[in-house]
């Protein structure tokens, strides 16, 4: 790479390979008694920062402006005032240990949390941000039964401090790697908006077979139990339309759990409305899984949260044929209903009201395998029911793409920031362009 370099070309050569010089990590560093970069200190963080403790601000405290307020887990509101009148970084002290968090504005940082600004370190800021991002001080959670940060333990990590003008360059390359993950979660956001509209719409307008909504006609529409629908469709119990419901495992599921085991046990957390997320699996044997033949998923199933995020579906792919569950609602739908049509209703606005309505009252969400056959469905012609799909498909398709280009972009940063931030990679022979951003923050 020449000297010249713009922070693209840079990025790009390191996704390729990049010029590797050595290679220390965070764990490693705690050990050595002198830098293995040249040009670079070790220091430990206690001389080059101070942790201030954030101040009390209960919620009925607050009034209503633009200020942001941060606890130990990021922003959790905004205030009419600051607390820290200049940008700065909040780290988690009890609950969320490791959380860091930068305000480019004035600021509010609750007691859960320190804060740094300017004024408590002589380094570039927003070079400080990733450097206690990569130090994992999630390690240094205080053995109590509230977890919490001891600021002088943070102040005994080591850590390795380069020359101001490559904290710069470093702090340059991150921050338009953050930039470009926070346009990635801005489009995202906007294909989520557009993916629940075009829903809402096919499901009180249905899709024709030219692939067009119905149009705004109020003779083609009429009142029902689930809202307006088009005249021509039915309003049923879910029981009616399929061949079979069950309960996942639910007393002790732990027992069955297996190291050895092949069969995936998917739980609440492992269901998102678009499928079954790829995830640390628990698993059960071959035996355990015959013996509960009666939470044992087949394709085609749609399987429901009973408690967490109560209601929430999405349909079994081959990929889980013959997986088990612990804690779902299974149903199998007759030959009258499209799966994912299923799954999409549950989900949808006029699925969740029905749900809400059934959990009124009870101190614990829960949503239980009665109550999920009484819900009411509009119901299409089948063939309908798959044009539908097709239709809200087509966007979560492309959403899906957009959350692995999000995905792709975390791992790259993650990658820099363990090579620049160890010196494995460096940048001081090349002439990358400083962002604002870090000549504002030193």
């Amino acid at each position: 790479m020449s000297e010249e370099a713009t922070l693209d070309e840079f990025v790009d050569e390191q996704e390729a390979g990049g010029n590797h010089s050595g290679d220390v990590s965070v764990g490693d560093l705690q050990q050595f008694e002198s830098s293995p970069i040249e040009s670079w200190n070790l220091v430990r963080l206690g001389e080059i920062l101070t942790l201030e403790y954030g101040d009390n601000l209960p919620s009925d405290s607050r009034e209503s402006g633009t200020v942001p307020v941060f606890g130990s887990n990021g922003q959790v509101d905004t205030h009419s005032e600051a607390a820290v009148e200049k940008p700065g970084i909040i780290l988690g002290r009890k609950g969320s240990i490791g959380e860091i968090d930068f305000s480019d504005r004035p600021f509010w940082p609750i007691d859960t949390t320190y804060y740094i600004t300017s004024e408590e370190t002589s380094q570039n800021l927003r070079f400080l941000y990733y450097l206690l991002q990569n130090i994992q001080l999630e390690r240094l959670n205080a053995a109590s039964a509230i977890p919490g940060l001891n600021r002088n333990d943070a102040y005994g990590l080591k850590a390795l401090m380069p020359p101001a003008e490559e904290q710069r360059k470093i702090a340059s390359v991150l921050y338009t790697v953050d930039q470009a993950i926070q346009k990635s979660e801005e489009i995202i956001e906007q294909t989520e908006r557009v993916r629940r509209g075009t829903e809402q719409d096919v499901l009180s307008r249905g899709v024709r077979e030219d692939g067009t909504l119905r149009p705004d006609d109020d003779v083609a529409y009429r009142s029902s139990w689930v809202g307006d629908i088009p005249c021509d469709w039915d309003v049923k119990q879910y029981s009616k339309l399929i061949s079979d419901s069950s309960v996942g495992i639910v007393v002790k599921p732990s027992q069955y759990y297996d190291d050895d085991g092949t069969v995936p046990i998917l739980r609440s957390k492992d269901i998102s409305r678009d499928g079954i997320v790829d995830g640390d699996f628990e698993y059960m044997s071959e035996e355990s899984n015959a013996e509960n033949e009666n939470s044992r998923l087949q394709e085609g199933d749609v399987i429901t949260v009973r408690s967490g995020d109560p209601g929430l579906s999405c349909v079994v792919d081959g990929e889980f044929d013959g997986a088990n569950c612990a804690d779902l609602l299974i149903s199998t739908p007759g030959p009258k209903l499209d799966p994912h049509y299923a799954a999409m209703w549950i989900n949808s606005f006029a699925g969740r009201k029905q749900i809400d309505r059934f959990q009124a009252g009870l101190a614990q969400k829960h949503f239980n395998l009665g109550a999920l056959r009484k819900l009411r469905v509009g119901v299409p012609s089948l063939d309908e029911q798959k044009r539908i799909v097709e239709k809200v498909s087509s966007i979560s398709e492309s959403l899906e793409s957009q959350r692995e280009s999000k995905r792709q972009l975390q791992r790259l940063k993650q990658g820099l920031m363990q090579d620049l931030l160890s010196g494995k990679v460096r940048t001081h022979d090349t002439d990358i362009e400083i962002v604002d951003d870090a000549l504002q923050h030193g």
